[in-house]
């Protein structure tokens, strides 16, 4: 399994919209193949930046069959036009036991 990491940065005021519009956006990930979870995290010190955390069954399975799959072009259609800027994404695996 690999965890996408992804920083976010909403344009400020939206920051509740956004969180409102991310329950169904979820939802269309969890429609993917290849998805274990996903958890959403707002910055205390910074309101407009979240992290967002996506298990996966492997990179491809994000990169490949989600990113190149109809699914994200909904997913981008709902959360896109809150991005103050891109995505900053990267892709973690564990290296030990929690």
């Amino acid at each position: 399994m690999v965890v996408e990491h992804a920083r976010l940065t909403v344009a400020a005021g939206r920051e509740t919209e956004f969180q409102e519009v991310f329950g169904t956006a979820r939802q269309v990930l969890a429609e993917a193949d290849g998805f274990r979870w996903a958890e959403l995290l707002r910055c205390e010190e910074r309101p407009q930046a979240f992290v967002l955390l996506v298990g996966w069954e492997s990179v491809e399975a994000h990169t490949v069959g989600f990113r190149e799959s109809e699914r994200f072009q909904r997913w981008r259609a709902l959360v896109g036009p809150f991005f103050a800027a891109p995505p900053d994404v990267e892709h973690y695996h564990e290296v030990g036991p929690r």
